[in-house]
């Protein structure tokens, strides 16, 4: 079970607060141990902080977190901090350590932090292409996307290879025990829109290493990929819609928007007839705009159809054009889990049964505690 899934609801409040509100290191040596993530792909300018035994993803170098209720005291010599609400203390929280398999190289020289890093856990994420045409272009680029940040700071390369993903894959999970990877990449200039290199990566690291994977991209234009990515080894899919009214996805994502959500429910229904019910999800950032209503009416058309809609709260990234666009409030966000919860439930799709990605680690959403 994913441990979101039985927590109080304290607890459950508590986190959706904290992913909405972000948190403020009191001390700079406060969670040192395992460094916050800054641009990039995937969940970006936040840290992994657990909470009753839970992981999750809490935004740290945003706006919204500075101005953030809560603090983190100073670690105590087990590591673990006193999470403060002003000066009252509401929990004991501590931060994963760093994995061992980031000290390690590739048999190239390439630091295996810039293959692959930990998420949340026990979850090995990857961006195996990191340029995409939609961020190369001003009249194209998603205005939350930060894909090109880690590249330019030099914390990561351009192109990951099969044989560098394997390598580093095999050692997170013989010395951290990571349990699954997520594959993710930016979209290429051809018709497959990155599945092509999934395929190609995932193959090579089930080669090399039993490990569960997900792989993230944009619809390609064939749906005969969905066959090929099954059998290279990959899991699950996420396809991720990101934002769900048409005007407010022509507006903030304008590259991406081009490929029109019909297309997107054509596909999902193509790889759920390959991958499963329940093992095909998309990302939807709530808090760009979209209404509650208009969030949970195209996730009743998804369930209906046997997709995973992964709820997040959006998180400003410093250095893109919404960096200072409002997080979403934590009403918000509960007016949006709360009856999703109960409909992926009714559904019959729980994140627990979801063989790999983001809704099976969950460390970016409460979404699963609201599962009945």
């Amino acid at each position: 079970m994913n441990a979101n899934a039985s927590m109080s609801a304290a607890s459950r409040q508590l986190m959706t607060e904290l992913q909405s509100t972000g948190l403020r290191l009191i001390d700079p040596a406060a969670g040192a141990s395992v460094a916050s993530r800054r641009g990039g792909a995937g969940p970006s300018d936040h840290k992994a902080v657990t909470i009753d035994g839970v992981t999750i993803m809490v935004p740290v170098h945003t706006n919204t977190a500075w101005h953030s209720p809560f603090v983190a005291s100073t670690p105590d010599g087990n590591g673990t901090s006193a999470l403060l609400r002003g000066t009252i203390p509401v929990a004991n929280i501590s931060f994963p350590k760093t994995p061992r398999f980031y000290k390690m190289q590739t048999f190239d020289g390439v630091p295996y932090s810039h293959i692959a890093m930990l998420h949340g856990s026990d979850v090995l994420a990857t961006t195996v292409l990191q340029t995409c045409i939609r961020y190369e272009s001003r009249r194209k680029t998603c205005k939350f996307c930060a894909i090109g940040q880690s590249l330019a700071a030099g914390r990561t390369i351009a192109r990951k290879t099969p044989e560098q993903l394997a390598e580093v894959a095999r050692a997170a999970v013989l010395l951290d025990g990571v349990k699954h990877m997520v594959l993710t990449t930016g979209t290429p200039p051809t018709s497959d829109r990155g599945a092509q290199i999934l395929c190609e990566s995932a193959f090579a690291i089930k080669a090399a290493v039993d490990l569960p994977i997900q792989a993230q991209c944009e619809p390609p234009d064939d749906d005969r990929w969905f066959e090929r990515m099954k059998a290279s080894g990959i899991d699950t899919l996420g396809m991720h819609l990101e934002v769900v009214t048409p005007a407010l996805r022509a507006e903030i994502m304008p590259g991406k928007a081009s490929v029109p959500i019909a297309r997107y429910m054509e596909a999902f229904s193509a790889a759920v007839a390959v991958f499963g019910r329940g093992q095909v999800s998309t990302y939807i950032l709530a808090g760009l705009g979209d209404t509650a209503e208009a969030i949970l009416a195209i996730s009743r058309e998804l369930v209906d159809i046997g997709v995973y809609p992964f709820v997040v709260p959006f998180v400003p990234i410093s250095g893109t054009p919404l960096e200072d666009h409002p997080a979403p409030s934590p009403e918000f966000m509960r007016s949006v889990l709360q009856p999703l919860g109960a409909m992926v439930s009714q559904g019959g799709m729980r994140s627990s049964d979801i063989k790999a990605g983001c809704g099976k680690c969950g460390a970016c959403s409460s979404l699963s505690s609201y599962e009945a």
